[in-house]
């Protein structure tokens, strides 16, 4: 059953790209769902001088490339949406801000909650939150919830500094830092496919597996983001977050877990307990690549790119051996893939286990593969093929469920958000463990001069990446 939200968005930043691209549109679905009806108001902010007419002109432009509904519809959504031009510097803005808030919170009846969205460059972060706790935005009577898109920071020192900045505006329990793959189903349904499926849970240690594979490869280049990869790459951008956080779905413990403190600290624990790497240990068990020009359909290599150096050394791939130091998973490797420019776009977990798994009844060497984007209508292969297929019956889909009508990933995360659900969204513990180990990555290869470029657009990335699992006698399960 739908309950019904009522909140005032502020979105700063709303002139920008992700607002149309990815909020507005999520915002739409989840009034066509009812999610939001009569009770919620949207203030777009930044430095363009719009009208509110302007603005709403541009909200329906954006859902026309995403829905086929009739026009009124979106013109009855977008009555909601109003605008003001903003300099995040000027206090006087924050004050017009919040009687504007104040008196679409009587207009539109939202409860005096407030979600404050930050659509913007993360400089922008500290500065944003100090006016709206200085300038008097908070309500005191609802909730006030501040949304932080990543990059979370550069390295561990800029995201103290980040953090630090937010938290002397915000509490922690207020700050919801979006990851959008944990607004992803199967990201979703991992801890609850681990929990319904006792076998395949009991099989989840380093007794049986042999190792986890995390791939997340797309077949495009950097297309209009080259200014943005130059100071990001695919470490930060994917590995970072993303990769980080899949791993705390299938390795942290205990899935039956339903508080968002519980489950957090599990996460916790488990970034806590990563294998320190020396410069040595980064040489052998990490390989980066960016990509080449294949010469056909008028492909760029990279460093061909908009807005990228002639000589960049920043990596469009990476592989990796991670490893981590606790009962649970000592002695085990978790390889990471993720880069651009490869055969095609895949998002993927591969679960390769031992010959000690037939203890437990199930086949030596068997692979489960969780799809975190389907492929062919398939959501969980075992050994390549789909689950219901396979004659091997101890792992199931939670109530044979598929992704027909599944929520976009910024739909769910958004409906967490007017929900208070903390669970899918990145805390600072958590953060700070990631970034100390991925800085000593980005230091060792910052310190060396990669023989760029090493990989050919359409491949599967450098060699490096074959023999970094044929060392250990392993392969990638995922060869194209």
């Amino acid at each position: 059953m739908v309950t019904e939200k009522s909140a005032i968005f502020i979105i700063f930043g709303g002139s920008g790209d992700l607002a149309h691209r990815k909020l507005y549109p999520s915002l739409f679905r989840l009034y066509k769902s009812g999610f939001l009806k009569d009770h919620f108001a949207v203030i777009g902010t930044a430095r363009r001088p719009w009208s509110d007419d302007y603005f709403r002109e541009t909200v329906i432009t954006s859902l026309k490339d995403y829905f086929d509904d009739d026009e009124e519809v979106m013109k009855e959504f977008s009555k909601h949406f109003f605008y003001q031009s903003h300099d995040v510097n000027d206090s006087e803005h924050y004050i017009a801000l919040k009687n504007l808030a104040a008196k679409l919170d009587d207009q539109f009846k939202a409860g005096h909650n407030r979600v404050y969205y930050m659509a913007i460059a993360p400089r922008f972060f500290g500065t944003v939150a100090e006016h709206i706790n200085s300038e008097g935005l908070k309500t005191a009577d609802g909730y006030n919830r501040l949304v932080i898109e990543k990059p979370f920071g550069r390295d561990l020192d800029s995201a103290c500094e980040l953090n630090g900045n937010i938290s002397k505006a915000f509490p922690e329990d207020d700050i919801y830092r979006i990851d959008h793959y944990l607004g992803k189903k199967m990201v979703q349904d991992i801890p609850v496919i681990r929990a319904q499926n006792d076998k395949f849970e009991e099989a989840l240690n380093n007794k049986y597996v042999s190792n986890i594979q995390v791939t997340l490869a797309e077949s495009i280049g950097v297309e209009d983001r080259g200014g943005y990869y130059e100071t990001a790459g695919v470490l930060r951008d994917m590995v970072q977050n993303h990769i980080m956080q899949i791993i705390g779905a299938i390795a942290s413990i205990d899935p039956k877990a339903k508080d968002a403190k519980v489950i957090h600290k599990n996460k916790c624990d488990l970034f806590g307990s990563l294998k320190d790497l020396t410069p040595e240990q980064v040489d052998t068990n990490f390989v980066r690549g960016q990509y080449d020009t294949d010469n056909l359909d008028d492909e760029k290599a990279y460093r061909q790119e908009d807005n990228v150096a002639e000589d960049s050394n920043i990596e469009t791939f990476t592989a990796g051996k991670i490893e981590f130091e606790n009962d649970r998973w000592s002695g085990v490797p978790f390889y990471i893939r993720s880069g651009k420019r490869m055969p095609d776009k895949s998002s993927r977990i591969d679960i390769v286990f031992n010959d000690n798994v037939t203890d437990l009844g199930i086949k030596a060497n068997t692979v489960v593969t969780l799809l975190i984007e389907r492929t062919n209508d398939h959501s969980i292969l075992i050994n390549g093929i789909d689950y219901k297929e396979s004659a091997q019956d101890f792992i199931k889909f939670p109530e044979e469920k598929d992704f027909v009508g599944a929520r976009e990933a910024y739909e769910s995360l958004i409906i967490d958000i007017l929900s208070g659900n903390r669970v899918n969204f990145t805390l600072w513990d958590e953060l700070r463990s990631t970034w100390t180990y991925i800085d000593a990555i980005r230091e060792r290869w910052d310190s060396q001069t990669p023989d760029f470029p090493n990989y050919v657009s359409g491949t599967m990335g450098p060699d490096a990446a074959e023999m970094l699992l044929e060392r250990n006698g392993d392969s990638w399960v995922w060869d194209d």
